[in-house]
């Protein structure tokens, strides 16, 4: 079976089989031919000899000559010779034998008795009985019978025979020959068509061994071309394959590395969809709008597996319309609108395509550019109502003594600067904005600096009842930063946890190494935010509920201040919170920051 699966072996079969088929029908025919040969050379041989002595018998004073003649043909030719004149006239010429046939058979057999009753030559075979060591045996003959003249007035018949067993012998030394020659021809056959299916395989196997690299990969392997027939045509065609899936498969690399650069540098989530709904293919923003659906979910970040509920019901649609569609779902307090495209197979969808688009910056420059005169009249309405209010207090003598003056100045002052601290921070904030902002970088021994930061805190948090949890790990390098700034991210994260969270609550200062940097978790388990707010917190003039604020209200600047701070040192900060769980503020700062 083995034999058979390879090119050699089916080669040398199929020659071996043709040349045994050949050689079987040749020695057939060889063997026939040759047994025909021999009986015609016979039955010639005992013409030619019966001819010749009949001629001698015939003759006056020559019946001597033809008695030598004939004993010299019976030595040589292994021929019995009979003269038969009638029943009881005969006689071996060669001289009478205990084996030779007896004299009756020529006349009982039919064929043999015409050549006395009709005078004609008769040549016949078959199976004679005659006596033998005083038994009868039987044996194959050819006989010749020819009619003579003995005399002018009498006939008979000259009878020469001789066993078939001397043409058998010749027949069977023939036999030899053929089968000998056949078996050197299926030899030599069989030497020739191994050497032959050899030299033609040896190029296919490099042909195979050579395909097998390309499978691999690798496409510079070349086959040789050592002959110009179709194997070597074949090698050409083969190495121009090479080269061309070579070129084809470094555009092919090329385009999916173009590809797969422009979907990662995408502002747009772009998801990719098999049938079963499984995703595929992501982008960076598609990630962190599956790990932000995950967060809300309470799932762990690994468990990908699954997708927010508006997203698989489009995906059902898309497969079973077969056609684009439109949704939006909000994620944290994000707004994403979702088109979804499906892709086609043969015959069928094979998947989809979503592209996500973050609609929440938009929306919510909308909402700031409607806001935002409101707000800063809103904040600035207080102080001067104030201001005004009592500023007339003292102008219509309401306060009528020295201290009643003293305290109203003072709330007039106080109101002032609140007022400047107020623009003071907007001024900082738009500076910022604006790519103005001054770091001042150096070292900085980063658990060193955030266990100093915490304590300030030590005096508030008892006053609350709230807790105070340090989780500040040991970092592999200093970290490389503007200290003053840090500090206002810190205090201010870690005074908004502490405003919001209630008496027997905790706030958790976690630092850690990550990705070359320095991550800074500020946790609390207070009220958290509502998921209508999250998107908003880093905003001007963002404010939580005054009711979980226990009368510390800020200006509202505080954490837009912290971003832009945080991103100017080549960090990002982002914020997650369930309501009446907590809220947890993430900062990353690189080691070194550019």
């Amino acid at each position: 079976m083995l034999l058979w699966r390879s090119v050699v072996g089916k080669l040398w079969v199929t020659i071996l089989l043709l040349v045994s088929v050949v050689l079987t029908i040749l020695t057939i025919m060889l063997l026939q031919y040759f047994e025909r040969f021999h009986t015609e050379q016979a039955e010639s041989q005992l013409m030619n000899n019966a001819g010749l002595i009949a001629s001698l018998l015939e003759g006056e004073n020559t019946q001597e000559a033809a008695f030598s003649m004939s004993k010299d043909i019976s030595e040589q030719f292994a021929t019995k010779v009979v003269v038969v004149v009638n029943e009881e006239e005969y006689w071996f010429a060669t001289g009478e034998l205990e084996h030779d046939l007896p004299v009756s058979v020529f006349f009982e057999d039919r064929d043999l008795s015409r050549v006395l009753i009709e005078g004609k030559t008769v040549v016949t075979q078959g199976d004679y009985t005659f006596p033998l060591n005083g038994q009868e045996v039987s044996d194959s003959f050819m006989v010749l019978g020819m009619p003579i003249e003995l005399s002018p007035n009498q006939t008979g018949a000259l009878y020469l025979y001789q066993s078939l067993e001397i043409l058998e012998g010749a027949s069977r030394q023939t036999q030899h020959i053929i089968y000998l020659s056949a078996g050197i021809a299926i030899v030599l056959t069989t030497i020739f068509a191994f050497f032959l299916t050899t030299r033609i395989t040896a190029p296919l196997r490099k042909m195979r061994k050579a395909s097998l690299e390309v499978a691999k990969g690798n496409f510079d392997m070349k086959v040789p071309i050592l002959t110009n027939d179709e194997i070597g045509l074949l090698a050409i065609a083969f190495n121009r394959m090479a080269r061309a899936l070579n070129t084809n498969l470094t555009a092919l690399n090329q385009e999916k590395e173009q590809l797969s650069r422009i979907l990662s540098s995408m502002a747009d989530g772009v998801i990719t969809l098999d049938r079963e709904g499984s995703v595929m293919v992501t982008n960076p923003p598609a990630t962190e709008f599956i790990s932000a659906w995950l967060y809300e979910q309470g799932y762990e970040v690994e468990e990908s597996g699954s997708l927010p509920k508006e997203l698989e019901e489009l995906f059902e649609k898309v497969v079973r319309e077969e056609k684009e569609q439109m949704g939006e779902v909000d994620v944290q307090g994000r707004s994403w609108v979702i088109l979804m495209t499906p892709l086609y197979g043969q015959h069928d969808v094979r998947g989809a395509v979503a592209v996500l688009r973050d609609m929440t910056e938009e929306r919510l420059h909308d909402k700031l550019r409607k806001d935002f005169i409101a707000n800063v009249s809103h904040e600035l309405r207080t102080p001067i109502s104030m201001l005004q209010g009592y500023s007339e207090a003292i102008i219509d003598g309401i306060a009528e003594t020295e201290e009643e003056k003293v305290e109203l100045v003072q709330i007039i002052y106080d109101e002032s600067l609140r007022m400047g601290r107020l623009v003071n921070e907007f001024l900082d904030l738009a500076r910022m904005e604006a790519g103005h902002i001054q770091l001042n970088i150096e070292a900085i021994n980063f658990p060193d600096f955030c266990h100093r930061v915490l304590r300030k805190f030590q005096g508030v948090s008892k006053e609350h009842g709230i807790q105070l949890i340090d989780e500040i790990n040991e970092l592999e390098a200093a970290v490389y930063a503007d200290g003053d700034r840090i500090e206002q991210v810190l205090t201010n994260l870690i005074d908004n946890a502490l405003r919001h969270t209630s008496e027997d609550g905790s706030v958790t200062l976690r630092v850690e190494s990550y990705q070359d940097g320095v991550r800074i978790d500020i946790q609390d388990t207070g009220s958290g935010i509502p998921e209508e707010d999250l998107p908003f917190v880093f905003e001007r003039f963002y404010k939580a509920d005054k009711a979980r604020t226990r009368g510390r209200s800020g200006t509202g600047l505080g954490l837009a201040i912290v971003k832009n701070i945080v991103e100017a040192h080549n960090g990002r900060i982002s914020a997650h919170s369930k309501v009446n769980e907590g809220t947890t503020f993430s900062v990353y700062l690189p080691y070194v920051s550019s």
